[in-house]
């Protein structure tokens, strides 16, 4: 379990991280180190999947950018940095964030666990299996993959067969595809911390209290 402490740590540096490198021409050097004046927690050595998704400020909130990596392949002191820069430059979905809209733009941080495959030998079996608000899902079906944090059905109104769809289609699948047996899945769990506004207060959004 990630504390409240550890969760407010790992969203200042990935907004940290933002703020510095954004502010250098592209392609001047690698993520900064972490900027803090005493050494990370020992959770940030732990190898995570980590996501970090960028937000406009409220009362819209609307998507401005999210990239991480599902797999546990960073220590978390370098996947967060990493996660962020992608998030703010090489979604493919949105122009990269200028450093002028920092002060206008949220930042939300998911840790995760492992992904493990689901259970299922029938769609039947997947409607029991997967819980909204507790699962992250990978679709796969060939070389065709995609991904959905856990708190996208919570915030879409998604009840299971709809966060179904809704995974095959981030993978560029039919929406029945799941329906059909044609899709491997796989879930994980995330605890997510995020700001209540831009640079301001940091709350757990999402996993155990």
């Amino acid at each position: 379990m990630v504390t409240p402490t550890e969760g407010e740590r790992a969203v200042r540096l990935a907004r940290s991280t933002l703020e510095e490198t954004l502010s250098r021409p592209r392609g001047k050097g690698s993520p900064p180190p972490p900027g803090h004046p005493s050494p990370l927690p020992s959770i940030f050595g732990e190898k995570r999947g980590v996501f970090v998704t960028l937000k406009t400020a409220p009362p819209h909130g609307e998507l401005r950018g999210c990239i991480g990596f599902p797999l546990p392949l960073y220590p978390l002191a370098r996947g967060i940095p990493l996660a962020a820069i992608h998030a703010a430059r090489e979604d493919p979905r949105f122009p990269p964030v200028a450093p002028e809209e920092l002060p206008h733009i949220t930042v939300e941080v998911s840790i995760l666990t492992p992904p493990e495959p689901i259970p299922a030998s029938s769609p039947t079996d997947l409607l029991r299996e997967v819980v909204v608000g507790r699962d992250g899902l990978i679709a796969t079906a060939g070389s065709a993959q995609g991904l959905l944090l856990p708190q996208v059905p919570v915030e879409l109104g998604w009840d299971v067969p709809a966060f179904l769809s809704g995974t095959c289609e981030k993978a560029g699948l039919p929406a029945d595809a799941w329906r059909r047996g044609e899709v491997r899945f796989q879930r994980f769990r995330s605890e997510v911390f995020g700001e209540r506004e831009p640079r301001g207060d940091v709350i757990r959004v999402l996993g155990p209290e």
